[in-house]
């Protein structure tokens, strides 16, 4: 089982307001949200989480010595645990609550056991943030991870020592916690060490974390570069709320998606155009949509027979369903957003599809199986800059 640890934490000091110097994480960020979240306080986290320059990397290092060096950044005397709460409204409408803990887990090799991954990765360039961990010496924004390990959220609902709290511009209140009594402390960390802990989102940060301990053996830094910081919850259906990413398809039409889907779905017109009350009522046909670019749907029904043995995903549904076809795709979430790409001529068509469940995301884990890629999208996203994990201290 994984080792979770406490550890030494560099949090803003107490007199930034937490809204204005932390941020949404950055692979969710456009160029215009990096310079609104810049401009907005000079003191705000994407300049080191996502920097700009010459050499962006060195600068994130200068920058981050500085606001240790400052008072910015303090850090805290000792090791401990952050408690991180949110509150939110869901996309049902339900008034929620989660708690997780961020702590320092370790990292272990792929296929070894005790941290697993949640689903296959598309390929994607890594230099950039093992490149930003390389500069700054620091672990900035968490992993995220699912306890398989039962009760972990009743160790956590008793509050810690308080840091900060605020409402985002989402709605979402955020509000972190310090625990660092060392038989609290304790039991945490027993707690999440005796069970497997799921990659939920940070897939790409988990690995270059691997490269990284790798780098640093017989270096100073080798025992911290043995752990990476992990925002630990538990994974029961009160402590997720989880979207759906979205399809987009470029270069292949409706008409070619309708005939080739029409092999193991029942193709149906929705008989209007799609709005975002199609996502509620997707739940209760028990069907997918495909949308073209000016909008006109279809109810994608799955075939009586067609998905024999297959999980209750519907990635993997279209992944078999498309398999012999050549094809590209793109992922997004939210209604909105696909259908602003549709209309700008991002895409041909896209095709909207149901959550996964807790239950399949659990049987998946239990199986030691891997979803298709972006298959899950878990929110409200956690907000970097809460705590940062110095490497060097």
């Amino acid at each position: 089982m994984p080792i979770f640890a406490p550890f030494r934490a560099l949090r803003f000091s107490a007199t930034k307001d937490l809204l204005r110097v932390t941020a949404p994480p950055y692979d969710v960020l456009s160029s215009a949200d990096r310079a609104a979240l810049a401009a907005a306080h000079s003191n705000n986290v994407v300049n080191i989480d996502l920097p700009l320059g010459d050499d962006p990397y060195v600068a994130a290092a200068t920058t981050l010595n500085e606001w240790r060096r400052d008072g910015v950044l303090t850090l805290d005397s000792q090791p401990s645990f952050t408690l991180y709460r949110m509150s939110f409204v869901d996309a049902n409408g339900a008034r929620r609550n989660t708690v997780g803990v961020i702590g320092a887990l370790e990292v272990v090799d792929e296929g070894a056991g005790g941290v697993l991954p949640h689903e296959r990765t598309t390929p994607k360039a890594k230099t950039d943030r093992l490149d930003l961990t390389r500069a700054t010496r620091a672990n900035l924004s968490p992993v995220w991870g699912l306890s398989l390990r039962e009760q972990l959220t009743d160790a956590l609902i008793a509050a810690g020592q308080p840091i900060g709290e605020f409402i985002d511009e989402h709605g979402v209140t955020h509000r972190v916690e310090k625990v660092d009594g060392p038989q609290r402390v304790r039991s945490i960390a027993s707690l999440v060490s005796s069970a497997p802990v799921l990659i939920a989102d940070g897939h790409h940060r988990y690995a270059i974390a691997r490269t990284y301990r790798d780098e640093m053996r017989d270096t100073p830094l080798a025992d911290a570069a043995c752990t990476t910081m992990t925002y630990v919850g538990e994974l029961v259906d009160q402590q997720l709320s989880i979207a759906a990413i979205h399809r987009l398809y470029r270069d292949i039409s409706s008409e070619h998606l309708r005939a080739v889907l029409g092999q193991t779905f029942d193709v149906v017109p929705v008989g209007s155009p799609a709005d975002s009350r199609i996502i509620a009522e997707m739940s209760g046909r028990g069907s997918l949509c495909l949308v073209d670019r000016s909008l006109n749907a279809w109810w994608l029904t799955p075939q009586a027979g067609s998905f024999v043995g297959l999980r209750d995903l519907d990635s993997d549904r279209l992944e078999v369903a498309l398999r012999g076809v050549t094809h590209e795709v793109a992922y997004q979430h939210g209604f909105d957003e696909v259908t602003a790409l549709l209309r700008a001529g991002h895409a041909e068509a896209a095709i909207f599809i149901r959550p996964t469940s807790i239950a399949e995301i659990r049987r998946t884990a239990d199986e030691r199986l891997l979803m298709p890629p972006k298959s899950t999208f878990f929110t409200p996203k956690l907000r970097t800059g809460l705590v940062i994990r110095p490497l060097d201290v």
